[in-house]
């Protein structure tokens, strides 16, 4: 099932090797049909020292989802512009800060 417009996503771009940087986007759906989903929002990438780092400026984007895309569906009351990574003890998580956690531990790390 393709997510539909108004609802807010997180995507992963899963890496095909391991040097390829690792991307991630945060936003919401402005359209959609059933190959492909245009995406207004934040891009995330993986810095070795910083960890995710949100990307200056909001971005639109085309996604066609694949088997390398992973899209979460974020809850509609999550401000997305309060979203942020974490990283503690071993586990990755994006958050609000409030209510909304979604673990990502595994495709946080490095290869």
């Amino acid at each position: 099932m393709i997510p539909s417009v108004g609802e807010k996503v997180h995507i992963i771009d899963r890496k095909l090797f391991p040097e390829d940087m690792q991307r991630h986007m945060v936003g919401e759906i402005t359209k959609s049909s059933e190959n492909a989903l245009k995406i207004k929002g934040h891009v995330w990438i993986r810095d070795q020292i910083k960890g995710f780092v949100r990307k200056t400026g909001k971005r639109e984007r085309v996604v066609y989802p694949s088997d390398r895309t992973i899209i979460n569906i974020i809850p509609q009351d999550v401000n997305l512009e309060e979203i942020k990574y974490v990283h503690t003890g071993g586990t990755a998580v994006v958050t609000d800060g409030k209510n909304f956690t979604l673990d990502i531990t595994e495709f946080a790390r490095q290869s």
